[in-house]
């Protein structure tokens, strides 16, 4: 059973940046995506970006395409999201997820294992 655990989280001010890390415990394999999805108050979740770990493939939403970027380290078994040039509409709860054989990147119906979230604040 694959588990997930984020940290990174925290407040910052807006151009500065974070860099979140999801914890990924268990067995994964060739089958799994894993990716990054944030909800803020009042809002839908959104995907944020998500990545193939076997493959390294990446995929970004639009509003962080060029600010953000995904990656994953295979001897920590961690995925990371470091965020640039953050701004106050980027605070949200941060998640991070698995799913298998994922077909839309950053739909959250895709992933079935989700961890507990961290929370991102940016003043402006």
């Amino acid at each position: 059973q694959v588990q997930l655990v984020e940290s990174g989280g925290g407040s910052v001010q807006a151009g500065g940046s974070l860099r979140l890390s999801c914890a990924i415990s268990g067995k994964t394999d060739s089958s799994h995506f894993m990716a990054w999805f944030r909800q803020a108050p009042g809002k839908e979740r959104e995907g944020v970006a998500a990545i193939y770990p076997f493959g390294g493939s990446t995929y970004y939403a639009d509003s962080v395409r060029g600010r953000f970027t995904i990656s994953h380290d295979n001897a920590k078994n961690t995925v990371f999201l470091q965020m640039n040039s953050l701004k106050p509409e980027d605070t949200a709860m941060y998640y991070c997820a698995a799913g298998r054989w994922v077909a839309d990147h950053l739909g959250q119906s895709e992933y079935d294992v989700w961890g507990q979230g961290t929370q991102v604040t940016v003043s402006s």
